[in-house]
């Protein structure tokens, strides 16, 4: 079994939460958040569905990422998603803007795919700090 979702300063509008998850977001609204996600603070998650984690990371492991600058698992700090999937075991950095919507073109990228204007992060991505697609 897994603890219950954890909300530091999260302001939840109409979303479901898993447990196990770890919430600092700023905002969750209109979303599905799945089983051990991770959503960093200051982040905004509006039309979302975020699967979530097949493991936690370790404290160790964190440290060391944080090291070499590699992205957490989840969702870091000052990121805004929306209409966005987010597919299992994917690490997006900071200050990450992702927005879909029907201005975005059909496309497949090794990182994600872009479907009527629903922006899929694939499983096991790695998006890096400050990236931007809208």
């Amino acid at each position: 079994m897994l603890p219950p979702a954890k909300f530091i300063g999260t302001q939840i509008i109409h979303s479901i939460i898993a447990e196990g998850s770890i919430l600092h977001a700023a905002e969750i609204s209109n979303s599905v958040i799945g089983i051990r996600s991770r959503v960093g603070k200051g982040s905004k998650i509006i039309s979302c569905y975020i699967m979530g984690n097949d493991f936690y990371e370790t404290i160790d492991d964190i440290e060391n990422n944080d090291s070499i600058n590699f992205p957490k698992l989840g969702i870091g700090d000052h990121c805004m998603l929306k209409n966005v999937i987010v597919d299992k075991d994917c690490r997006i950095g900071n200050n990450v803007t992702i927005i879909g919507g029907h201005h975005l073109e059909n496309s497949d990228d090794p990182l994600f795919s872009i479907k009527d204007g629903i922006v899929v992060i694939k499983k096991g991505a790695i998006i890096n700090d400050g990236f931007e697609l809208q």
